[in-house]
Order: C-alpha cells, then structure tokens, then sequence
C-alpha cells in the first residue's frame, strides 16, 4: 500500500486497541490514545526503509535517503544468505527484512529499551521521529507543499508537548508498565503495531509479503503471504483510495469513540 493508507491503518489499529483496552478495565488515558495513535501512524511506513522512493526515504531529507540506501543493502544481504532454494532471485531487498515479525519485534524492543534507558530525551527523539513520520503519511498533501524544515518543528514542538502532557500524573506515562523506572515502556507497543499493520496491508497487495519469515512455508523462507490472487490490489489502486482508506477512517473513528467512553 501506499504511506497515507499505511498511517490511516496504522492509526486505525491502535485506536482500536485503546477501545479493546477500555472494554477490558484498562482503558488509556486520553493522551496514551492520541499519542500511541500518532506513533502508530509513523511506525506503519517505518518498514519501507528498505525502498528509496518510500515516503520515509524522504521525511528526514539526505539522512533518511542514506539509512535507506543501508537497511536495502542489508536486507538485500539477508536475503541471500537465508533464502531457499525455491525462493526467487532478487536484485534488493525491498520487502524482504523490514517486512517481517522478527523485525516488528526487535524494533518495538529497541525502541521500549530507549524510552526506558534514556529518560526524556530517548522519548522526545522516538516522539519527534514517529510524529514527522505520521505527518508525513496523515497529512501527505501538506507535507508535499510544505518544506522539510516547517515539517521537522512541527514534529519537534508537537513531541516536545506532548512529552509534557505525558509526563503530568494521571496522564499515562506509566500506563500498562506502573514499576517504577517503567515509565514510557509501553512506546514499544504501538511502533510494532504499526510495523505488523503495514506488513499486513502489504500483503493484501499483488506482491504479498513475507511476514512469517524464517518460517518455511511451501519449500520457501521468504514466502509471500496474502489472501488468493484473485482478491489482492496493486498498490495506489483505487481499491486502496475509495475502499480501505475510508473504511480505516470509520473504524478509527469508531474505535477512538469506544476508547473514550462515548459508547
């Protein structure tokens, strides 16, 4: 799929888990949904480091192209090294590595391991990344006619206040996680959220997506799973457009009524 239907997915996924919260006595606070929904959002284009026309490639300018250019080269070298003898040829490593659970896993660890270990600054940085990254996908069109700079403080000072928000009692910071030093360890949930919903809307497009990798399915390491063929979307379709992302739209709407008690 394409990065503004990724975010609306990404979004959609964790307001849903904020109202499967709420039904089950652990409801969040109302900034835990905003933010997580936000991250959410950013974390479902995060997988396409691997490709250099991605909407990521572009969100932090030549850095973000250079991280691209490394994770393809890595995953592309992944690939090689573990790929079956039925797994096809490729020439890169686009949805390959960073389309995988293992990847999801590790980079929502990581990313818990940073909230926790670094105190503010580790969170402001996973908030700045994640809210340029859902600016990017949410609001594409401005994004595009904007400049990277306004895009950047906007992300800046919308994690700079949101931290604070956050950090005021009540409000979340050790929602799900209350030892103490377990603040902001539950920032890892909605980046894998986000990582395994962009695999999944992937995989629902003509090319599959290999999510279960290294799991051997049908002689394949890297096999490419999706519904049957005759029910995929090429990517950018108008099946993506005028059916998924307006049903996305409703069930985020839906879920983020139910997670705040509207209903």
């Amino acid at each position: 799929m394409m990065g503004p239907a990724h975010s609306l997915s990404g979004a959609a996924a964790w307001l849903g888990v904020g109202a499967a919260a709420a039904a089950s006595g652990h409801a969040m606070p109302w900034p835990v949904l905003v933010v997580g929904a936000l991250i959410c959002a950013g974390a479902a284009l995060a997988p396409d480091l691997d490709h250099k026309s991605a909407t990521i490639s572009r969100a932090f300018g030549p850095l973000s192209r250079g991280l691209c250019e490394v994770v393809d080269k890595i995953s592309y070298g992944v690939y090689k090294a573990t790929r079956a003898p039925r797994d096809a040829r490729r020439t890169g490593g686009h949805r390959t590595l960073t389309h995988t659970w293992v990847w999801a896993v590790l980079i929502g660890a990581g990313s818990s391991a940073i909230a926790v270990t670094t105190d503010r600054w580790g969170v402001l940085a996973l908030l700045f990344v994640h809210l340029v990254l859902a600016v990017e996908g949410l609001l594409w069109r401005a994004a595009r006619m904007s400049s990277d700079v306004l895009v950047w403080l906007l992300g800046a000072t919308s994690a700079w206040i949101l931290a604070g928000v956050l950090d005021q009692p009540g409000n979340g910071s050790d929602w799900l996680f209350t030892a103490p030093g377990q603040e902001y360890l539950w920032l890892g949930l909605p980046i894998v959220l986000g990582a395994l919903v962009h695999d999944i809307g992937d995989a629902l497009t003509v090319s599959g997506c290999p999510i279960l990798w290294p799991l051997p399915i049908a002689g394949k390491r890297w096999y490419p799973i999706g519904p049957p063929k005759m029910m995929r979307f090429r990517a950018g379709s108008w099946v993506e457009l005028k059916v998924l992302m307006p049903v996305f739209m409703l069930l985020g709407g839906v879920g983020g009524a139910s997670a705040l008690g509207f209903f």
